[in-house]
Formats: C-alpha cells, sequence, structure tokens
C-alpha cells in the first residue's frame, strides 16, 4: 500500500509539474532565456578579464558584466535590427510570390498533365501561400516578444549574482554541503554555457556560410533565412534539415525555377553535412552524454509544451536534469537512463539527503 501511495504522489507530482509548465509558459520561458543570457555574460566576462588585465589589480566584476552586457547587447540590436529590415523587405515581395507559385503549377500541370491543385487540396486543402509566409514571420517576430521581460531578468540575476554565495552560506550552514552544493552549480553553469557558447559558435559559421550561399543565388532577404538556419541549428537532429529545406523551397516560389532551389538544398545541405558531422564533434566531442533518443523525447516533449523555443531548449534543459540527477541518490538511476554511456560520475551531496 505505501508502495502505492508513493507512486500515485509521484504521478501527482509529475502532472502537477506539466500543468504549470504550460500554463506558466510566460514567466518560465523568459526566465530560462533570461538565465541562459546570464551564463553567456558570465562566460563572455571570463574571456575579457583574461583578455583585458590590470598590472597587479583584478578588474572588478561590475565592470567585466557592463563590458560584457554590452557586447552582446550591441550584437543583438545590430541583428534584430537587420531582421526587421529583412522582415519588411519580404513583406513587401509578398504579392510576388503567389504569382511565381501559379507559373510553376501551370508548368508541372503541363509536363505532367494532371491538375496539382486539385490534388494537393484533396490533402491538405486550399493553401494560400502569402497567408503562410505572414504566419512564420509573424512567429519570429513574437520570439522578439519578450524581450524587455528577459532584459530586465537578467539585469537582476547580475545584481543578485553578488549575494549568491551569501545565500547559500545560510542555507547550508555545514561547509560540506556549502562546498558541494557549489561545486554542483558550477558543473551546471559550466557545461550549459559551454553548450551554449560552442553550439552558437557553430550556428554562427553554419548561418555566416549559408548567407553567402543565398545572396549568391539571388534569395530575397537572405540575413533572414540566415538568421532562420541559425536559429534551427539549436534544434537537435531535424533543425539541420527544416534549416535546408525552407530556403530551398522558398527559392522555387521566389523563381519559379526548381533548379535554383536544388542548388540551394545541395550547397546548403553540404554546409549542414560537413559543420555537423565533422566540425560540430570534434569541437563539442562526448561531453554532453545524452543518450539520442533521450534527445529525440525531450524534443518531442519540450517542442509540444512550448513550441520551437521548447525544441531549442530541450537539449540545455536535458543536460541539467541529468546533472541534477545524478547528484542524488534517489534520482541517480534516472540520471544513468538519460544518459548515454551510463557513466555519470560520483555523486557530490548525498549528504543533503542525510545520506553519508
Amino acid at each position: 500500500m505505501t508502495q502505492i501511495n508513493k507512486s500515485a504522489s509521484v504521478a501527482i507530482l509529475i502532472v502537477v509539474i506539466v500543468v504549470s509548465l504550460i500554463y506558466l509558459k510566460s514567466i518560465i520561458v523568459p526566465l530560462i532565456l533570461a538565465a541562459i543570457f546570464w551564463l553567456i555574460v558570465v562566460e563572455v566576462r571570463t574571456m575579457i578579464s583574461k583578455l583585458i588585465s590590470l598590472k597587479d589589480a583584478k578588474m572588478p566584476v561590475w565592470l567585466q558584466n557592463l563590458f560584457a552586457s554590452i557586447m552582446i547587447f550591441s550584437i543583438l540590436f545590430v541583428v534584430v535590427k537587420l531582421l526587421s529590415l529583412s522582415i519588411q523587405n519580404l513583406s513587401e515581395s509578398m504579392s510576388h510570390y503567389d504569382g511565381n507559385l501559379q507559373k510553376m503549377e501551370d508548368k508541372i500541370n503541363a509536363v505532367f498533365d494532371i491538375n496539382i491543385t486539385k490534388s494537393l487540396n484533396k490533402m491538405v486543402g486550399n493553401t494560400n501561400f502569402t497567408s503562410l509566409l505572414r504566419t512564420v514571420l509573424s512567429s519570429v517576430t513574437d520570439l522578439f516578444g519578450n524581450a524587455f521581460t528577459i532584459l530586465l531578468y537578467v539585469v537582476f540575476l547580475l545584481l543578485e549574482e553578488s549575494g549568491f554565495g551569501h545565500k547559500i552560506r545560510a542555507m547550508y550552514p555545514e561547509s560540506n554541503d556549502q562546498e558541494s552544493v557549489i561545486k554542483l552549480l558550477e558543473r551546471v553553469s559550466k557545461t550549459v554555457s559551454s553548450y551554449l557558447t560552442l553550439k552558437t559558435f557553430v550556428s554562427v559559421i553554419t548561418g555566416v556560410l549559408s548567407y553567402f550561399v543565398l545572396l549568391f543565388v539571388g534569395i530575397d532577404a537572405p540575413f533572414f533565412w540566415a538568421a532562420i538556419i541559425f536559429l534551427l541549428n539549436y534544434i537537435p537532429t531535424i533543425g539541420s534539415l527544416i534549416a535546408t529545406l525552407f530556403p530551398s523551397a522558398f527559392i522555387v516560389i521566389q523563381t519559379g525555377e526548381p533548379s535554383v532551389g536544388l542548388l540551394v538544398l545541395i550547397a546548403v545541405g553540404a554546409i549542414q553535412v560537413v559543420i555537423g558531422n565533422f566540425v560540430e564533434p570534434k569541437m563539442m566531442g562526448n561531453s554532453l552524454n545524452v543518450s539520442g533518443l533521450v534527445v529525440l523525447i525531450a524534443l518531442a516533449f519540450w517542442g509540444t509544451l512550448w513550441g520551437v523555443i521548447g525544441m531549442i531548449l530541450s537539449v540545455p534543459i536535458t543536460v541539467l536534469m541529468i546533472i541534477v540527477f545524478a547528484e542524488f541518490e534517489s534520482t541517480r538511476k534516472i540520471a544513468i537512463l538519460l544518459s548515454e554511456d551510463g557513466n555519470i560520475g560520483k555523486p557530490q551531496i548525498r549528504n543533503l539527503e542525510g545520506k553519508e
């Protein structure tokens, strides 16, 4: 009976957590994004402190934070500005796309002697490309809708950072407990920030190379599509596939020439294959230690809960779960199940559960 009650309590807790994640999305997602930006600021701050060193004095943390924040948000401002211009250009060109789509449809009907519109309508119903593109553009602009909230969270995280140590000491009076918790937090911070830094670097390389390919073929708003490729590159497994198909399909609709779409598909696809199979593994290695099946399940789960943002955050959240679960005996088996090789190291803070 005790085991049944325990299982029922766990099931209820899981349901409560999932429902909370769904209904508190507008609060939790900006907070997670702010935490990610904070980790990036810390990473950049560390690099700045190494590059800019005073003779015998250490640069103040607040000055490091200021330099790192100005650098990051300046880059973000430029990117958002360029994206806004690209989206505006796409919006102004929308009226031409449906006409090109009609011409391409007529060519296909003439060559294969079929009515492609009638066939497609049976499968997917009536679809207007212009309205579909507007939906995509609206989804992209929504990603920047919470920018002020995220910025506010980042500022307060930076302000609260100096008091973290004092709060940990107050929560865990024993020095052994303090050391264990600090090691856990440092491990989480280092692993997640390293992943984000390397993934961002790889995504930038992929986006820049794709931009030059798209610029060469003359696609409308190449920066917009390069930014989409950069963003989708954070989504494991299917992100690179979607990032290759999007501009390829769009250039066909823009020009009415399938051969141009095939060229983009091959060129951008080759970039994704080389970066994904050679450059990224070389840089990141197997440091994440996450099962491939777990990545797919996490992708589906967080994507269902939070959409595109959930897909992007699926790997960092899973890595964090493995690290935290590995530190406690009661959840250690879950961490082993989520890992790739079962090697998750020795727990550091079992004593917090009262176990020596």
